[in-house]
């Protein structure tokens, strides 16, 4: 085990990369809940997807603790998943097996790419400000459709969106405001798995409220469901609407992957002087094959999770923290009635909290500088006002190159970024045209 996870040069324990595995698995399982229930938005089954969800987490996390030896985990990425749903199959129209064949497809072009290394050199082409953008985006994304799954926010109350009343008028909305506080204040406490806990906990509040319904002769143990395996849709591959597609995943899941190493990584004390991740193209590979597997069991991109940094905070060093989260998502197989129990307004507060999360990479975006701030306001706007991640990141890069030529900095833009500016402007001809 030395030899593998080299313990002892990291400072580490085995006892100390048990708790931290722990911690992470803690810290991250409500994707097992969240991530069955945005699919079944798309189309898909509870079961089938909590298998895959936990089956690809599991392999992705296991390459990333032997290849890369790092205690970071992997599982469906939020924000991918409701990309995948709402704006592909809900807003483009398109089936959860076309969906699923784009993830496909990135995870084989990422797996190539993070061995030639070329993924590093795309990664370092694109302005800093929008990768944190991104995110923030992102969150609010995810906690505005945590809001509306919840039946907390309306678009019936007069105003283009408003709070309904708290109460047993709308029991989702109370339930999921009450499990909120809960889940606020495990996590400022410090408790480990506060987002799971409140998960948990929001699900049994929602018992006499008749949120919760819980069958007959309910057992939490159960033999996993089959995973959809292969279920693809080759027909429209070459259209432009399936590069689209593909491209989004390709470049949301790629700031996800590298923002998440490079934080966690920090945190650990694992980077050199010069910032750099170590194993950062074994790191790239684990997410890549992780999405491959994903894709092929039946679930969205797969990705490095920022809740392993709770992991590294109880001491994970180590691929051996890695390896200890995998086996709980596997275990986590037995369970899927526990999970399946959990509504919406349950897994709500989980999705506005991790919004919060995803937020803070806002304070590190300088908005004094215009053609930086500009282009950020306008991605994190986009994304949840105009309900796409997608339109977020194109009116970005858009606004990014305009701001910049305009304030007289046009050398300042990667080749890449005019690339992609031009093609999303493409986009938006093609498709006010068509």
């Amino acid at each position: 085990m030395e030899k593998i996870f080299k313990l002892r040069e990291r400072g580490t324990t085995v006892s100390r990369e048990v708790v931290a595995g722990i911690t992470t698995f803690l810290a991250m399982a409500y994707i097992l809940a969240v991530n069955p229930g945005i699919l079944s938005d798309a189309g898909m089954s509870f079961g089938p997807v909590f298998t895959a969800t936990a089956v690809s987490s599991a392999i992705a996390t296991l390459v990333m603790a032997f290849l890369a030896n790092l205690p970071v985990a992997l599982a469906p990425g939020m924000g991918l998943n409701a990309f995948f749903t709402y704006t592909v199959v809900i807003g483009m129209g398109c089936s959860w097996q076309f969906a699923l064949t784009a993830v496909l497809v990135e995870g084989i072009l990422f797996i190539i790419l993070s061995l030639v290394g070329i993924r590093e050199a795309i990664i370092r082409s694109i302005p800093a400000s929008l990768r944190k953008a991104v995110a923030v985006g992102i969150g609010l994304f995810i906690a505005l459709i945590g809001l509306s799954n919840a039946g907390v926010t309306s678009s019936s109350l007069g105003t283009i969106i408003g709070f309904v009343t708290l109460n047993t008028s709308n029991p989702a909305a109370l339930v999921a405001i009450l499990g909120l506080i809960v889940t606020i204040v495990l996590y400022v406490l410090n408790v480990p798995g506060s987002i799971l806990i409140g998960i948990a906990v929001t699900t049994v509040i929602g018992i006499p409220f008749g949120v919760t319904t819980v069958p007959s002769g309910f057992s939490p143990v159960s033999l996993p469901s089959a995973p959809y395996f292969l279920q693809f849709e080759w027909t429209d591959v070459l259209s432009l609407k399936f590069f689209i597609v593909f491209f989004t995943f390709l470049f949301t899941d790629m700031f996800d992957t590298i923002g998440t190493l490079m934080g966690v990584s920090e945190q650990a004390g694992l980077t050199d002087k010069n910032g750099n991740i170590p194993n950062a193209k074994e790191a790239l590979l684990a997410d890549a094959v992780g999405t491959v597997a994903g894709a092929m069991l039946g679930t969205s991109t797969v990705t490095s999770f920022v809740e392993s940094s709770s992991g590294v905070a109880a001491g994970g060093r180590t691929g051996l923290a890695s390896v200890v989260t995998a086996v709980f998502f596997l275990l986590a197989l037995f369970f899927s009635p526990l999970f399946a129990l959990i509504p919406s307004a349950a897994t709500a507060p989980a999705l506005i909290f991790v919004g919060f999360l995803m937020m803070k990479s806002v304070s590190s975006i300088d908005f004094s500088e215009l053609t930086e701030g500009i282009p950020s306001f306008i991605t994190i706007m986009v994304m949840p006002f105009g309900y796409s991640i997608a339109k977020g990141i194109s009116w970005g890069i858009i606004a990014y190159v305009i701001c910049k030529v305009a304030g007289k900095k046009a050398k300042e833009i990667p080749l890449v970024t005019w690339i992609l500016a031009a093609f999303f402007v493409f986009d938006i001809i093609f498709e006010a045209v068509k």
